[in-house]
């Protein structure tokens, strides 16, 4: 029987929920990111030449960083030189480097998204330098009238559009509550719907669905609302209607990660990042089987979207947010489970900085 499929339980409080099997990997996330893209093709063109330069140049580089690759097989189409040729396939398992011998460790402690840096660098290239080059061919040439306000408007709105950019991709550190049953944000954005379901089919009963929007000017970092073991996730293509439109959540593109809480509460609970009219790549570098602790980063969907989580509706369950709510994914708590907070004492989350 699929783990997704309906389970009953007690709906008492402090009652366990049955343990799901972990699914195979959804054979459509052949990548992190299932939509494709042109940066992506950039990056995997300029990842053939690197490694050809790399083979011709700098063997002994090679081999050091062969000798200390582990795992067991190559989970990418291509060769693996060093961690770089892992970016797209992380969700694949397979080859990996230990933190330590990883010399581009350090691109996941910058303040932007590590999934977004291939986009910084390519869209702030274009937009501040065309405002760069604007801005030279206006001052060389000694344009006036209407000429020169059409070019001073172009310039100004190439340098915003680069902050934009910079702005959209930042990763700002978040602190984690450690207090026990608190179910925190997936994503930065406004609280915009909040519903009660009577029967969900992986929740196995009754549920509360959260939807949250996220602007163009929202940091667009996904984290577990909880720490738990992925259990299934399901790619499923579609529309890119605007996020704020109701049918969004049913028809737009998505990734759906289904996840469940540890012992003793096995609660399950889903996430799902779903594309907008502009966000139309999603980024999930987790696989089944993998266990995140509670504020992980997981994956980030690019330029405006939206974010929906799914979770138990039992008895004792507090909703702390409520429309309108600006939430900080990661940090803001969504709800609490009281019994948890009674019961059980789970070991404290660390912030990003704490890990790092």
């Amino acid at each position: 029987m699929s783990s997704t499929s309906q389970h009953n339980h007690s709906q008492k409080s402090g009652t366990s929920y049955p343990r799901l099997n972990v699914e195979a990997m959804d054979p459509q996330l052949t990548t992190i990111q299932p939509g494709g893209g042109i940066i992506i093709n950039l990056e995997m063109l300029w990842g053939r030449w690197r490694r050809f330069w790399l083979k011709t140049f700098r063997r002994g580089y090679v081999q050091k960083m062969q000798s200390k690759r582990k795992g067991d097989f190559n989970p990418c189409p291509h060769e693996v030189l060093d961690p770089r040729d892992l970016k797209y396939h992380e969700n694949q398992g397979g080859y990996y480097w230990d933190p330590a011998d990883d010399p581009f460790a350090y691109r996941s402690r910058l303040p932007f998204a590590r999934e977004g840096l291939a986009e910084l660098i390519v869209l702030s290239t274009l937009f501040f330098g065309g405002a760069a080059l604007t801005t030279g061919l206006l001052l060389v040439t000694g344009a006036a009238g209407y000429i020169a306000n059409f070019g001073w408007l172009l310039t100004l709105t190439l340098l915003l559009l680069g902050l934009e950019i910079v702005w959209f991709f930042r990763n700002p550190n978040r602190k984690i509550p450690t207090e026990p049953g608190v179910v925190v944000s997936p994503a930065d954005g406004t609280l915009d719907t909040i519903e009660e379901i009577e029967h969900h089919e992986y929740i196995g009963g009754p549920a509360i669905e959260i939807g949250i929007f996220l602007s163009i000017f929202n940091v667009h970092i996904n984290r577990t609302p909880v720490a738990g073991k992925i259990i299934k996730l399901a790619y499923r293509p579609g529309k890119c209607l605007n996020a704020l439109r109701p049918e969004s959540t049913r028809e737009n593109e998505r990734l759906e990660v289904y996840l469940q809480m540890p012992e003793p509460t096995n609660r399950p609970m889903l996430v799902q990042q779903i594309t907008g009219a502009i966000a139309r790549r999603i980024v999930c570098r987790i696989k089944p089987g993998d266990e995140l602790t509670r504020g992980q980063q997981f994956g980030m969907i690019k330029l405006g979207s939206r974010t929906v989580i799914v979770f138990p509706r039992e008895p004792g369950l507090e909703i702390l947010s409520k429309p309108g709510d600006k939430l900080l994914a990661g940090s803001t708590i969504l709800a609490k489970y009281k019994a948890d907070s009674e019961s059980v004492t789970p070991a404290a989350e660390a912030s990003d900085e704490e890990k790092a």
